[in-house]
């Protein structure tokens, strides 16, 4: 018998627990490269007739965590930024995904400032999950048509978050009024 949403989401109320902040995010990811396994579920959720945009297949009502199938018709290559004190496991279901993790080079002192430097890059490919813990500084980049599962800690257009840039070498705190078109709004 496949493996199947309900399995997945019953599996995580088991490795996730908020009110104590329990979260075993690699079991999680292992679970999740389980299901993505499942191809009846990757056609059903990303498959050619799947409609573009980001659709919610599950909330637990009591952990809080998501699940969401992103389907992207355009590629994007998203900034650096944070997903707050939320964290997020992807697993790839169609096409590729590009993830770089960076740490701030600078102490934080400065108001509006940071220097971040690239720790590591990965890809994802299909039926293979990563993660990123809360507040860990990541960015992505995906082409077109690529699909991807993604588990988040709450919905992130309610969380704080941080964008960054390289080149200018600044941070910008976006609060969920201004996720319009920001990094925490997006497949990012």
């Amino acid at each position: 018998m496949a493996y199947e949403l309900d399995d997945f989401c019953e599996d995580c109320k088991d490795l996730i627990d908020p009110a104590t902040g329990k979260k075993d995010l690699d079991a999680v990811r292992k679970h999740l490269e389980k299901l993505c396994q499942n191809q009846e579920f990757i056609d059903a959720n990303c498959g050619p007739d799947a409609v573009h945009g980001v659709h919610t297949l599950y909330r637990d009502p009591d952990k809080d965590f998501m699940v969401m199938a992103h389907i992207n018709d355009q590629g994007r290559t998203s900034p650096p930024h944070d997903h707050g004190a939320s964290w997020a496991i992807y697993c790839q279901a169609v096409e590729f995904t590009e993830m770089t993790l960076y740490d701030r080079a600078d102490d934080g002192s400065t108001e509006g400032h940071a220097e971040l430097e690239v720790t590591e890059k990965y890809r994802l490919d299909p039926g293979h999950a990563g993660y990123f813990d809360s507040h860990k500084i990541h960015s992505i980049h995906f082409p077109d048509g690529a699909r991807f599962i993604r588990v988040t800690g709450t919905d992130l257009n309610h969380l704080t978050t941080k964008r960054f840039s390289m080149k200018d070498q600044t941070v910008t705190v976006v609060t969920p009024g201004d996720k319009s078109g920001a990094a925490g709004s997006v497949a990012a």
